[in-house]
C-alpha cells in the first residue's frame, strides 16, 4: 500500500504510531500554580543531544473550544519553567497507566496512582520517588507545530537536563543494567507497550 497521509489510510487504525516504535515514555511531573504535584505520561518523548543533555516531549493538539484546551503538564511547565522526566520501569507500568487518565486539574495523580512526590534538587518540580531514574529539566523552549484547523498547535517542549537521580540498585559495574530497569516503551495502538528484555550488540564499523 501507499498512504497519502492527508487521506484516510483504509486500515483499522492509523499505522503512523505503530511504525514509529518503540518510543520511550516521557513520564512528566510538574507542580501546578497552587503547588499541587502533577504527573502524566507522553508517548512522544526522546533525547535530543548529549552536550548539553536535552530532552523533548510533545503535547498533542486539542480543539480550541475544549473545556481545557491546554494540558496541565504544559500549563505547569510554562508557569514554573521546570519539569522532571521519570523512567517508567516494568514494575511501574500500572502506576504509569493510572496517571494517563484525563483527570480534572484538582486531582493529584501521584495519590491516584499510589506514588510519592519528592521535591527535585535543582528545579521547581516533583519527581516520582519510586522511579529509579529522574531527569531534572529546565524549560528551554515551547515550539508550536502544525495542527488541523480549529485546534491548538501541537507543541514540542524542549528542556535541558540539569541533574539526574540514579538509584544505585540499577548500576552494575559502572553501567546502567537494563535487566534491572526493564524500561517500558510505547508501541503504536491503543494499549500496546513493550519492555526491554533482550539486548544485542553491534559495533559501529571503522572507515576505511
Amino acid at each position: 500500500m501507499y498512504w497519502r497521509t492527508e487521506e484516510h489510510h483504509g486500515l483499522r487504525h492509523s499505522p503512523f504510531n505503530a511504525l514509529v516504535a518503540p518510543r520511550p515514555v516521557g513520564w512528566i511531573s510538574t507542580y501546578g500554580p497552587d503547588g499541587q504535584p502533577n504527573v502524566a505520561p507522553y508517548s512522544f518523548f526522546n533525547a535530543v543531544s548529549y552536550v548539553p543533555p536535552q530532552v523533548m516531549y510533545s503535547v498533542g493538539a486539542r480543539p480550541k473550544d475544549a473545556p481545557a484546551p491546554v494540558k496541565d503538564s504544559l500549563a505547569n511547565v510554562e508557569a514554573t519553567g521546570s519539569f522532571v522526566h521519570n523512567l517508567v520501569t516494568w514494575d511501574l507500568r500500572e502506576a504509569m497507566n493510572k496517571t494517563s487518565a484525563e483527570c480534572p486539574p484538582d486531582v493529584d495523580e501521584f495519590a491516584l496512582a499510589g506514588l510519592t512526590a519528592v521535591a527535585a534538587e535543582r528545579v521547581n518540580a516533583p519527581r516520582v520517588a519510586e522511579s529509579p531514574v529522574n531527569f531534572e529539566c529546565r524549560l528551554l523552549e515551547v515550539i508550536d507545530t502544525k495542527s488541523p484547523d480549529g485546534y491548538t498547535p501541537n507543541r514540542i517542549v524542549l528542556g535541558e537536563v540539569v541533574g539526574i537521580h540514579i538509584d544505585e540498585s540499577v548500576i552494575v559495574d559502572g553501567m546502567i543494567d537494563y535487566a534491572r530497569t526493564r524500561p517500558v516503551a510505547r508501541l503504536g495502538y491503543l494499549a500496546d507497550y513493550s519492555d526491554t528484555t533482550e539486548i544485542f550488540r553491534m559495533r559501529r564499523p571503522e572507515w576505511p
